[in-house]
C-alpha cells in the first residue's frame, strides 16, 4: 500500500485571480499524442469512447469483477523509479525532449530555500501557478465560474492488500457507487501507476462510469526533489500502466503534494501533460486513517470537516462569488470517503457539481479523440445535481446543458433558501 511521505512544506494557497482557464494558443509549446508510448491490446469489457457505444445501457455498478491481468515490464511498486537514467524505457524520451525549454531548476530538498522572486515557479513554498516562462500555460487551479464545484479524487484507485471483511467495505467500487447512486455523478480520479496496478479492474470501473482520469504519477514522490529522468519515468510508467489497463492516454495531471515548479512543467507539457492544481484543500489525507499512519502533521477528522463546513458557510452567505473552486479529496482511507460521501450531497444541492477538467472546459482530456465528454457551458447539472435542458449533435446523441445561473443562485441564496440550507447543513452535523 502506498506510504504517503510527508511534505515538510506545504504552502496554503490564496488565490484571486481567474485565469486557470488558459486555452493553449500558439504561443505556446506545440504538444503532440505521445509516440514513446507502447500500443497494447484492448482490454476486454473497458470502453473505448464517451458516450459509450450503447448510451442506453446502464453504467456498471455493484462488486467488481474477479478478472485478473497480467501486467509486466514496470518498476517496483509505489517507490520512484530506480536508475532511470538507464532505464531503456526513458532514454529515447529523454532524447525526444527539447532540454533548451526545460528550465534548469535546481533539485529541491527539505531545506530548500525559494530565491527572491521565485523564478522557477515552486507551488509548494509559494503558491505559484503561473509559469515564468512564456511557453507554458498556467496551471488550472480554480473554476472560473462561480458557484462550481470541481470535483477531483486523488490517490485511487483504492484498493486494500490483505483483504479482510472489515477494510473491504471501503475499498472501490465503495465511492463509484456512491457518486453513481447520487446522480450519477462525475469527477476526476487522479490515478496513481502503482496503485492501478493492485486494482486495475477498479481503475477500469472508474474509467467505464464515465469519470474523467488523470496521471498522479507512478509513486507519488514529491516531483521537484527528482532528477530529469526520475520525473520522466513517474510520467512514462504512470501514463503506461493507465494506457495498458484503460486504453486511454490522459493530458492531464496533477503532482502529489502539489509539488511542482516550471522544470517539472515544463517535462509535464513535452509529455503530453497540463498541470492541474486546487484552490481548496480538505487536508483529508493528513486524517489518520486505515491506510495513513499517524504523523507530525496529522489531523482530526473534525478537523477536515470542519474545514469544508467553513467553505460550505462561506458560500451560503454569499461571500464566495468570485469563482468556483477545484477541491482536493482523496480515495484513501475510510477516513477520506467518509468525509467524500458524507459532503457530497449538500455539495451538489449548492454547486454546479462536475469535474474540474469539465468546469474549465476540456471536452476531450485524452489524446484519444473518440472520448468527448460535457463541459461548463453545455454539460452537466442544475444545483440538485440532475441533468437540464440539452442539445443534440450530429450524430443524434443529446447533450445535457448546464445552466450558469451564478446571479440567480446567489439570489436565493441571500433569501430565504440561505436560512433553509444553513438549517439543513446544521442539523445533519448534529
Amino acid at each position: 500500500m502506498i506510504a504517503l511521505q510527508t511534505a515538510t512544506v506545504l504552502a496554503a494557497v490564496f488565490l484571486s485571480t481567474a485565469n486557470s482557464a488558459a486555452t493553449p494558443t500558439a504561443s505556446y509549446l506545440p504538444q503532440t499524442s505521445p509516440t514513446y508510448l507502447p500500443s497494447f491490446p484492448a482490454q476486454t469489457g473497458v470502453i473505448t469512447s464517451w458516450p459509450p457505444a450503447d448510451p442506453s445501457a446502464p453504467l456498471p455498478s455493484g462488486p467488481l469483477s474477479t478478472a485478473t491481468l497480467t501486467l509486466s515490464g514496470y518498476p517496483t511498486m509505489n517507490v520512484p523509479v530506480a536508475n532511470a537514467s538507464v532505464d531503456p524505457n526513458i532514454i529515447p524520451i529523454m532524447n525526444l525532449i527539447d532540454w533548451t525549454h526545460v528550465p534548469d531548476a535546481p533539485v529541491t530538498t527539505n531545506t530548500t530555500i525559494v530565491p527572491a522572486g521565485d523564478p522557477y515557479c515552486w507551488w509548494t513554498q509559494g503558491g505559484c501557478v503561473t509559469p515564468k516562462i512564456s511557453y507554458i500555460p498556467p496551471d488550472i487551479y480554480i473554476c472560473p465560474v462561480p458557484d462550481t464545484w470541481g470535483l477531483t479524487y486523488d490517490d485511487g484507485p483504492m484498493y486494500y492488500y490483505p483483504v479482510t471483511p472489515e477494510n473491504s467495505v471501503w475499498a472501490e467500487p465503495n465511492l463509484y457507487d456512491f457518486l453513481l447512486a447520487h446522480n450519477n455523478q462525475k469527477a476526476n480520479l487522479f490515478y496513481i501507476g502503482s496503485k492501478i496496478m493492485g486494482a486495475p479492474i477498479a481503475a477500469q470501473r472508474g474509467l467505464n462510469d464515465g469519470h474523467t482520469i488523470c496521471v498522479h504519477t507512478w509513486s507519488h514522490p514529491l516531483m521537484t526533489t527528482l532528477t530529469n529522468a526520475e520525473v520522466v519515468a513517474e510520467f512514462y510508467y504512470g501514463l503506461r500502466m493507465i494506457k495498458e489497463v484503460l486504453g486511454i492516454t490522459p493530458k492531464c495531471w496533477r503532482p502529489p503534494y502539489g509539488d511542482v515548479d516550471d522544470r517539472v512543467r515544463a517535462i509535464a507539457w513535452q509529455m503530453g501533460l497540463r498541470t492541474i492544481i486546487w484552490d481548496q484543500d480538505t487536508n483529508d489525507w493528513q486524517i489518520v486513517g486505515d491506510q495513513v499512519a499517524p504523523t507530525s502533521s496529522s489531523i482530526s477528522y473534525a478537523t477536515a470537516n470542519n474545514t469544508v463546513e467553513g467553505w460550505i458557510a462561506n458560500h451560503v452567505k454569499g461571500n464566495d462569488t468570485q469563482h468556483g473552486h477545484i477541491t482536493l479529496e482523496h480515495e484513501l482511507s475510510n477516513a477520506t470517503i467518509t468525509l467524500a460521501e458524507f459532503w457530497l450531497p449538500t455539495i451538489q444541492k449548492l454547486y454546479q457539481t462536475m469535474p474540474a477538467t469539465a468546469c474549465n472546459n476540456i471536452a476531450q482530456p485524452y489524446w484519444e479523440e473518440s472520448f468527448v465528454y460535457p463541459i461548463q457551458g453545455d454539460q452537466a447539472v442544475s444545483t440538485n445535481g440532475t441533468a437540464v435542458g440539452g442539445s443534440t449533435s450530429s450524430n443524434g446523441t443529446t447533450t445535457p446543458k448546464i445552466v450558469s445561473s451564478a446571479a440567480t443562485k446567489s439570489t436565493q441564496v441571500m433569501g430565504s433558501v440561505m436560512t433553509l440550507v444553513v438549517a439543513a447543513i446544521m442539523a445533519s452535523l448534529l
